[in-house]
């Protein structure tokens, strides 16, 4: 067997360069057991004024939800519209068979004559009985019946006008007619039933345009926005018509447009939300009742804020961190608080400062904190974009591949 020693001896010279430059190679220049720097690309942090926004989700209500009722009663004659059609202010809807409340208005008539004729009487009587009084012609016990006679007289009249009015109003009932715009639901009583005032539902009438939508914050959304009134950063909904974007099951931004016009006076105690309602323009009718929403509320207006891409965040656990580029090209991990997502990037409440260049493609080829990199600029809103690096680094990837 071959003596190591004796095989040292006869290596040539040129045989240890080689064996020297393999194991240089193998090192990769990062010192012993480090690998190679990683080709990474970094994008600035954007700083940006911005609209934040509050999310939650919602249904479309009608601002006047009314069910047709009748104040008389009678048997239904006639239907005056189709299912689902849109009727205005005004328009008859259902008539009740009118037969005897015409009899009941012309027998008030008789009677409302027969009391102004028994009134004109008994003013005549009084007025003739004053004139005999002052002649001594007639005795204080007569003046004083012919009084009471006038007075009962008077009355009659008063509670014959009355009884018209209310035959007539009988008769004005009869005939139901819409009390708004809107889109009237199913006749639910069909022609010739008997109805009953204010127990029978004929139908149901709910308003158009405009229309409101209904929501629930729960209490630390509506204790930041009482700590914002009180600084001045926002104005209370109780107080200031806040905008709000609503969007539909279908829609994936935000199209219909709206004013807060509504905040309830007490939180729920079972579920630890309060209301909140808000009112939409809906000139087409396109929104109708019952509808779910995503409502966005404003949450803070016209702010600075810086914006990172969503791929350069890590998890570690329950916390969230970046890879920001340091001196001499290194990877160093710096824990964020993030906000909400705004024109796709992410707010950073907190960790970052202007000007700091984070890791945005190849954040798992680092593997410990202070890493050296190769980093490439790419713009943050493309954080995708594979541009390879210039000068010595560039032929430092070439000659690897």
């Amino acid at each position: 067997m071959t003596h190591p020693q004796r095989v040292a001896r006869v290596l040539r010279p040129q045989t240890l360069v080689v064996l020297s430059a393999l194991l240089a190679a193998c090192g990769g220049g990062g010192g012993p057991g480090q690998p190679p720097p990683a080709n990474v690309s970094v994008s600035e942090v954007v700083v940006r004024n911005i609209t934040e926004w509050d999310e939650f989700t919602g249904r479309i209500v009608a601002v006047d939800d009314v069910e047709i009722r009748p104040r008389v009663q009678g048997y239904l004659r006639e239907v005056h519209f189709e299912d689902g059609q849109v009727v205005e202010a005004g328009d008859t809807l259902f008539t009740i068979d009118q037969r005897e409340y015409l009899a009941a208005v012309a027998l008030a008539r008789a009677d409302l004559e027969q009391a102004e004729a028994r009134f004109s009487l008994a003013e005549s009587e009084l007025q003739r009985g004053e004139v005999l009084r002052e002649a001594r012609a007639l005795s204080t016990e007569e003046l004083a019946r012919r009084e009471g006679e006038h007075r009962q007289a008077r009355a009659a009249l008063g509670s014959a006008r009355a009884a018209l009015e209310r035959a007539e109003l009988d008769l004005e009932f009869t005939v139901l007619k819409a009390p708004m715009r809107g889109r009237i639901g199913e006749a639910l009583v069909d022609v010739g039933n008997l109805i009953s005032p204010g127990t029978t539902l004929l139908a149901t009438l709910v308003g158009i345009d405009p229309v409101h939508v209904i929501f629930e914050g729960d209490e630390r959304i509506y204790l930041k926005y009482q700590a914002q009134a009180q600084t001045g950063d926002r104005p209370s909904s109780r107080e200031a018509p806040n905008p709000v974007q609503v969007g539909l099951a279908n829609d994936t931004d935000f199209p219909f447009r709206g004013t807060m016009d509504f905040v309830d006076n007490r939180i729920n105690p079972e579920t630890g939300t309060i209301q909140g309602r808000a009112i939409l323009d809906n000139a087409d009718g396109y929104l109708i009742p019952g509808l779910f929403a995503r409502v966005r509320l404003l949450g803070r207006s016209d702010f600075e804020a810086l914006l990172i891409h969503d791929v350069a965040v890590l998890t570690d656990q329950d916390r969230k961190y970046v890879y920001v580029l340091g001196e001499g090209n290194t990877a160093l991990r710096r824990d964020v608080t993030l906000g909400r997502e705004v024109d796709g990037l992410r707010v950073v409440a907190a960790g970052l400062e202007p000007g700091d260049k984070i890791v945005v493609n190849g954040v798992r080829k680092i593997f410990f904190n202070g890493a050296p990199v190769i980093p490439t600029d790419v713009p943050m809103e493309d954080p995708l974009r594979v541009t390879a690096p210039a000068g010595p680094a560039t032929a430092a990837a070439a000659s690897e591949g």
